[in-house]
């Protein structure tokens, strides 16, 4: 997926000026630093940066995106026009404490997933928000996540609303030859039985939509038994809290949680310098 432009995100800010900044700021150069106010995972610092650098600010990193940070750290300077930097200042933050919540909790689920399994992939959804979802993936990536699938284009995801349009299982089967080489295919399935037939009919990876761990964790027997390379796949209003519960029963355990309610981390931006100070 391209890199999204992220001048439009800090346009969606400024509109037609920054009023308040015009209004009260002097002219002249400043500086700021910002600050991880909670032990955190830091992530959307490059984002930060470039929204800075967008405004002409210039910066300088003490962290790495992906570094797991204590509260107090700070993670950035930033130097420049001071009306440039407040007009910066809340979707640069916006950037760090959205992605770095995902990241964070991602990064607490797979620490805990993996001293029981340390092969179990801990998955995002598409369940991101619109226009977002570049971040969020990336997100998810820093704090050791498998993003899955993109979008709708690279991977077909053949979920319970498709097999009731095509008629079953069976027929999707049959439409297992269209598929073009390379192309990788899920199968979600809601019972044993389906599990099987989405083995034998050539999917890469099945999803076991809803099962328990214990179901999970058969069905996955079973489908190795058919071809070890085929992966296994835990899905269904898992939580955070439930997601070790699948370790050694899956291959993969994916939770829309990861992007939809994660807790944003908090850093702050403080004015240090500038026309009038020491």
């Amino acid at each position: 997926m391209k890199t999204p432009d992220l001048r439009p995100f800090l346009e969606e800010d400024v509109g037609s000026g920054d009023v308040t900044a015009d209004i009260f700021l002097p002219e002249g150069n400043g500086k700021a630093i910002i600050t991880c106010e909670s032990d955190s995972v830091v992530a959307g610092l490059d984002e930060a940066i470039t929204i800075f650098a967008i405004g002409n600010v210039k910066t300088e990193a003490f962290v790495s995106d992906g570094d797991f940070v204590k509260a107090g750290t700070v993670i950035l300077e930033a130097s420049g026009s001071i009306k440039s930097l407040m007009t910066c200042e809340r979707t640069a933050l916006n950037f760090l404490m959205r992605m770095s919540g995902i990241a964070n909790l991602t990064h607490s689920i797979v620490t805990e997933v993996r001293k029981k399994d340390p092969d179990l992939r801990v998955a995002a959804t598409r369940k991101t928000t619109p226009g977002f979802r570049y971040f969020e993936k990336k997100a998810v990536a820093l704090g050791g996540g498998w993003t899955h699938r993109f979008g709708l284009y690279d991977m077909a995801m053949v979920k319970d609303n498709h097999i009731a349009a095509t008629g079953g299982i069976d027929e999707i089967a049959k439409l297992m030859k269209n598929v073009p080489e390379g192309l990788k295919v899920e199968i979600e399935v809601l019972d044993f039985d389906e599990g099987i037939k989405a083995a034998k009919c050539g999917a890469d990876i099945v999803m076991a939509d809803h099962f328990s761990p214990e179901d999970t964790k058969k069905l996955r027997d079973a489908i190795k038994a058919i071809d070890p390379e085929i992966l296994v796949e835990a899905s269904g209003n898992i939580t955070p809290e439930t997601a070790i519960d699948y370790a050694g029963c899956a291959d993969i355990v994916s939770l829309g949680a990861l992007t939809h309610s994660p807790k944003s981390t908090h850093f702050s931006m403080d004015y240090e310098t500038g026309p009038g100070s020491d």
